[in-house]
This record gives structure tokens, C-alpha cells and sequence, in this order.
């Protein structure tokens, strides 16, 4: 137990060193997105829910923050181990392939749930100047579930991608043309409802879709899939990923670049 949480407390040390690209970068960003999206494109934008664009965006932002950041802290802890030669301590450090993964993937929760609060901090300012209320939470279970559901599935992700990674420029490759179009494609700046018929079957093959509108769900009360599936799919992919961190942890490199 004592070596688990010694690698736990090193993963948050790693991510907490580094405030400034933690929690005042995704601050910029989430102002941004939501000066340019929310507030300046927001009012011509009508959702068919009747939910105003600003308290639909929010959710959305918060959960890409989770799972962008969740994904990015595990695999660039093992990448960087890589890189530096420590990733060949985790082959001989006394912790089971289990703990190691848990160890990784709360360490990566831990910074996505910091960032997501961040980013829901700049939303609530936000949605009370323009439209003088706070941001409801309609679900909290449910939104509890998707944050934890959410930022360790992306977290598994990331272990396994770092593993079998053979260079930074891999990793960069994956976010860039794997993990950024599912995002933008997953339903965080328009309602699915919104699409043609054909589209809207294509955004259903994308298990992001499910997350966020979960998380959305989880705030507002509304999404644009049912919540039973958002559950399902969810929880089907964080064991697949789960699987997958295993077998990667198992069989991919841990020698030094």
C-alpha cells in the first residue's frame, strides 16, 4: 500500500509542479471558448431543448478539459519515463500491474477533475453575468459517475498509448488525429439533435457522444442520447480500456528511448 501511494503521490507532485500549464492555461482556454462560442456566437444559436447555448457549452468544455487532461498526464508521465530512463523503475518497483495502473490512472483523475473545476469556475462567472444564475446541477450521481467514469477512461487510454508509443511524435500524432476530432465530433459545441438524420447516426458511433452528454445530463437534466445508454457505453468502455492498459503494461516496452 505504501509503494502505491508513493507512486500516486509522485504523479500528483509531477502535474503540480507545472501549475501554470495545469491550471492557468485550460483558465485562458475555457475563457476563450467561451467568450468566442457562449457569448458571442451564443445568442443566435437556438437549441431545440430550449436550453440557452451558454448553459449547453459549459458541460461540454468541462468535460473535455477531464478528459483531455486525464489522457495527457498518464501518457506523458510514461512517456517522459521513456525519455529519461525511470520508466524501467516500474518493472522492478514491488507493485502488481493493477496498482500500477490505479496509480497512474487516479493521479491522471485527479489533475482532469482539477481542470474541469477550473474551467466550471470561469463557466459559472460567465453564465451569472449573462444571464444572472448560477449554473444548476440537476443529477449529482450522475455527475459523479461521468467525472470518475470519464477521466479514468481516458487516463487507461493514455497508459496504453504511451506504451506502445516509440517517440513523443506518436503521442502528439494520437491527440492530434484520434482524440481532438472525436472530441470536437462528440457533441461539446452542438447538439446532436441539430444534425441531419445521417450525421446524427454517424456522431452515435462515437463513445465520446455518450460521456459528454452523460456529464451534460448530470448538470442540466437534458441530453441527446438516453441516459441508460450513456451509462452503458461508458461503463463497457472503461473496462475495455481498462483491458488494455493491462495488456499494454504487460507486454509493451519499458526500455529507455
Amino acid at each position: 500500500m505504501v509503494a502505491f501511494l508513493t507512486l500516486l503521490e509522485r504523479e500528483c507532485r509531477r502535474f503540480m509542479k507545472v501549475i501554470v500549464q495545469t491550471v492557468v492555461t485550460p483558465f485562458v482556454s475555457s475563457f476563450l471558448y467561451l467568450l468566442v462560442f457562449g457569448v458571442s456566437l451564443g445568442a443566435a444559436v437556438e437549441l431545440k431543448n430550449g436550453v440557452p447555448y451558454l448553459s449547453f457549452l459549459v458541460p461540454g468544455l468541462m468535460m473535455m478539459a477531464l478528459i483531455n487532461n486525464s489522457f495527457q498526464n498518464s501518457s506523458s508521465s510514461i512517456v517522459s519515463s521513456k525519455f529519461s530512463g525511470d520508466i524501467e523503475d516500474l518493472a522492478v518497483v514491488p507493485l502488481t500491474d493493477n496498482q500500477i495502473i490505479w496509480a497512474l490512472g487516479l493521479g491522471a483523475l485527479l489533475r482532469g477533475v482539477l481542470v474541469a473545476l477550473v474551467t466550471l469556475a470561469v463557466g459559472e462567472v460567465f453564465h451569472d453575468q449573462q444571464l444572472g444564475v448560477w449554473l444548476p446541477v440537476a443529477h449529482p450521481l450522475y455527475l459523479l459517475y461521468f467525472t470518475l467514469v470519464g477521466g479514468l477512461l481516458f487516463a487507461f487510454l493514455g497508459i496504453s498509448v504511451a506504451f506502445w508509443s516509440k517517440g513523443f511524435e506518436h503521442l502528439s500524432a494520437f491527440s492530434s488525429f484520434v482524440l481532438l476530432p472525436l472530441t470536437y465530433l462528440g457533441g461539446v459545441f452542438i447538439s446532436v439533435e441539430s444534425l441531419s438524420p445521417f450525421w446524427q447516426q454517424v456522431s452515435r458511433l462515437n463513445p465520446l457522444l455518450y460521456l459528454i452528454n452523460g456529464f451534460r445530463y448530470g448538470m442540466l437534466g437534458v441530453s441527446d442520447v438516453e441516459i441508460t445508454q450513456s451509462l452503458l457505453v461508458s461503463f463497457l468502455g472503461l473496462l475495455v480500456f481498462y483491458v488494455m492498459a493491462r495488456i499494454s503494461l504487460s507486454r509493451g516496452s519499458f526500455q529507455r528511448w
